[in-house]
Formats: C-alpha cells, sequence, structure tokens
C-alpha cells in the first residue's frame, strides 16, 4: 500500500471518534505481542509543555548514549514526526509496515466487549509507535498522551516515572469541566511505586495528584516546591540554575526561546532525577549537552529572518498567555508585531485572542487546512473592533504573504492559534524540514 493510501486509512479511522477505554489498546497491545512490556519508559501527560519537556528529556537522555523513543502528537508537517529514535523520525516505508501489520492483526475481529474491533487513529497509531519501540530495542521512550491520561491508549505502559506537566481547562467536552476532574484524567497515568514529577501549581489540582499518588504508593516531586529552574540570562540561548530533589546545577543552558522553558527544562531534569534513582543514570556532560541541544518545532520556533518570523502552536488560553509573556520580552528587539493566527472552532476563542490582539500592531486572520478550523468570517467577528489593520487570507500560505507585505526587516511576524496553523506555515518556510529523514532499518 502506497505511503498516501497508508496516511488515508490511518486518518479514516477517525470515523470512529475518540474513545475513552484501554480495552481496545491492551487488545491491539496483545496481538502485536505486547510491544509495550519489551522497553522502560517515561510517561507524560498535561495540558501545556508535554513536547517542549518530552524533547528536553528524550535530548539528555540520547546524549548520555541510550537509544531513545520518542512519541507525540500530533505532527506538524509528516506523520512520520510522530513516532522517532533518537530524534530521526520513520522513514514512510516504516510507517507503511507497521500500519499494515497492525490493520491485519485486528481487521476481522472481535473486541472485547463483543463487537467488531474498530480501534481509533490514535488507538492504532500508538500501536504502531509501541510495535516500532520494541523492534528497535530502545533503552528508553518518552511517550507523550495525547488527551487526558487515565484513558488514554498510551496509559498500558508502566514507566519509570510519571510527568504532568501542568493543568489547565482544555478539553472539556471529554475530560469534564472542572479542574478537579480534569486532574483526576490526567493523575491517571500515575503507576503502583512510580515517582511523579510534576508542575501543576493550582491546590485543587494538586490536591487530586498528590490523593492518587498516595493510593499508589508513589513520591510525587513538586515545582518550585521541591525542585525549580531559575532564570538567569534571557536572551536566544537562555541560562538558568537549577535547584534539583538532591542536585543542584549552575549555569545551564537551553536554546528554546521563552521563560517558561526553564520550567519544561526543569521538569525534565527532574525526571532524570528519578530515572537516575532507578538505574538510568544520566551525567552532568550529558545533561548540560542535551539541554543545549534540545529543539522542538513549532513552540517559538524561528524559521525566517528579514523581518523574522516565529512559530508558536499556542492553542488555549494558557498557552496563548505563555507565548504572551515571551513576546512580551522579544518584543523590545523590534518595531512592530504582526500576529498571524487561524484558530480551531472546539477551541476557546475568545481565551486565546485576549491574550495575544493587545500585542499586535497588525494581524492577519486565516484558517489551517484542516476541517475543525473555525471560518475566516467567525475569526475576524471575534478579534472584533482592533485599532491597527486587520486582513484576511483563506490560507496560511496567503496570510504569510499578506503579513510580509509592508513588514520592515525590524519586525516581528508571530504565526499562532493552532498546531495545524504552524504545520501549514512550517510547510510553506521549511519545506521538507519535517519529513521523514532516512538511517532506520526497516
Amino acid at each position: 500500500m502506497p505511503y498516501q493510501q497508508t496516511i488515508e486509512y490511518l486518518f479514516g479511522l477517525q470515523k470512529h471518534g475518540i474513545k475513552f477505554g484501554l480495552s481496545n489498546s491492551r487488545q491491539l497491545m496483545a496481538l502485536m505481542g505486547d510491544p509495550h512490556l519489551r522497553f522502560s519508559s517515561v510517561h507524560i501527560a498535561g495540558t501545556n509543555g508535554k513536547g517542549s519537556t518530552a524533547s528536553f528529556l528524550a535530548a539528555m537522555l540520547q546524549a548520555a548514549g541510550y537509544r531513545v523513543g520518542l512519541y507525540t502528537s500530533p505532527h506538524l508537517v509528516s506523520f512520520t514526526e510522530r513516532i522517532r529514535i533518537n530524534n530521526v523520525p520513520v522513514t514512510e516505508e516504516r510507517v507503511i509496515d507497521l500500519a499494515e501489520r497492525v490493520r491485519a492483526r485486528y481487521e476481522g475481529l472481535q473486541s472485547t466487549d463483543g463487537g467488531a474491533l474498530t480501534p481509533t487513529f490514535f488507538e492504532v497509531t500508538t500501536a504502531m509507535a509501541f510495535t516500532c519501540f520494541a523492534e528497535e530495542r530502545v533503552d528508553a521512550a518518552v511517550v507523550e498522551a495525547g488527551m487526558g491520561g487515565r484513558l488514554d491508549s498510551t496509559n498500558v505502559i508502566t514507566p519509570m516515572v510519571s510527568v504532568i506537566t501542568n493543568i489547565d481547562v482544555e478539553h472539556t467536552e471529554f475530560l469534564g469541566t472542572t479542574l478537579e476532574r480534569i486532574a483526576e484524567e490526567k493523575a491517571g497515568i500515575i503507576k503502583q511505586g512510580v515517582p511523579v514529577v510534576t508542575g501543576a501549581v493550582q491546590p485543587q489540582a494538586v490536591k487530586v495528584i498528590e490523593q492518587r499518588a498516595a493510593s499508589c504508593g508513589a513520591m510525587v516531586h513538586r515545582m518550585p516546591k521541591d525542585f525549580e529552574g531559575v532564570l538567569r540570562t534571557r536572551g536566544p540561548e537562555q541560562m538558568f540554575e537549577y535547584r534539583g530533589i538532591r542536585t543542584r546545577l549552575a549555569d545551564l543552558r537551553i536554546g528554546m526561546l521563552g521563560s517558561h522553558q526553564v520550567g519544561n527544562a526543569s521538569l525534565a531534569l527532574a525526571a532524570i532525577e528519578c530515572l537516575d534513582g532507578r538505574g538510568m543514570a544520566v551525567p552532568e556532560p550529558a545533561l548540560r549537552n542535551g539541554l543545549a541541544g534540545a529543539v522542538w518545532e513549532g513552540r517559538l520556533e524561528k524559521v525566517a529572518e528579514r523581518p523574522d518570523i516565529y512559530l508558536d502552536g499556542a492553542h488555549n488560553p494558557a498557552s496563548a498567555r505563555t507565548l504572551a509573556d515571551a513576546v512580551r520580552d522579544l518584543k523590545t528587539n523590534y518595531r512592530h508585531v504582526v500576529l498571524v493566527i487561524g484558530i480551531l472552532m472546539d477551541k476557546d476563542h475568545r481565551g486565546i485572542l485576549s491574550q495575544l490582539v493587545p500585542l499586535a500592531d497588525r494581524i492577519v486572520a486565516t484558517r489551517p487546512n484542516y476541517a475543525r478550523a473555525l471560518d475566516i468570517v467567525s475569526l475576524l467577528a471575534e478579534i472584533g473592533a482592533f485599532p491597527g489593520r486587520v486582513d484576511a487570507a483563506e490560507t496560511v500560505a496567503g496570510a504569510i504573504g499578506l503579513a510580509r507585505q509592508g513588514a520592515a526587516e525590524s519586525d516581528l511576524i508571530l504565526i499562532t492559534g493552532s498546531l495545524y496553523t504552524v504545520g501549514d506555515a512550517r510547510a510553506v518556510l521549511r519545506p521538507g524540514a519535517a519529513g521523514p529523514l532516512q538511517g532506520l532499518k526497516g
């Protein structure tokens, strides 16, 4: 089956919707020979910062000489980005092979509840990823939960450490409408005796996490109570001090922009401390080199110059607020800020826009090439009265063209609102950069 046909099959599974429950995932794993039992792992849940934290963690482990799997979602340009070995996306040929084998194992079978086994997109892709990690004999896999945690497909693993980045209101139609209910879903990744690292700060969320951990006999390490990162130098290369659970490290450098990345790096460092206590040591030079070299596409990623263009996948009010704080720091280096924004229809448009619109001198409204994208007319109505100039373009490529028109070399163009908007922009501005790389077996 050709690659494009394979991708169409996978995305065609979205017709089965989003199903919370582990029965399908456990059945798929059994059909594939229980690959999730053949590698060590770190499990990451939370509202924001999961991808960056995963990237920091995987980079440090790789710098220490470990063979590292990385499973994240969604992708920006190519599906292959979701499954990586030592930060190299799998090949298209490997995607075809994995998809065909998973499909061949489940088609025509009954599920454990008696009906036809009809796994969802994420259930199948998780089975593909875990099969790949087992076959590649990774020393550790860094696994990002897709949504929630308790009933997420990835929750079949028993990790060496569980990481919950933070908790805010999101996906209320699936996870619940209160912070406590959402926290219960995220805390569902906590396993018996497995240490927990968290950046959650709201008392309601912290209480839920601690109660779940206590019931599992799991030690909880909270930021900033038990560990923290202290920013020392801002700029294209940030420097911070880590005051850890047992370790103190000065003059650590990261290339990811935004002071919030210090927090994400600190979560990864705390997870590394937990791994060290469970037999997976990472020496200090590897910590430093991994942090300094870690990158995460689409998170304040600079993709063009003169004018500088940054991409950020902020898609909820909390991530938009974090992005706004980072842009305020950047603004001092630029004349004007041009905001290119496209949002999905099921997101909190007003919450996102309220954080970002006040920072802009000019706005270009657009929509990503995705079925759930908010239409331009509705987006313009949400933006409302704006003292600067507002343009609109039906495609992200067109919006980039409009943003560049009249922009000076000293302006900042920020493209955000959705990872799908960022993916479309990255395909235009960095063609081929996120595509599948060669070098993996299979």
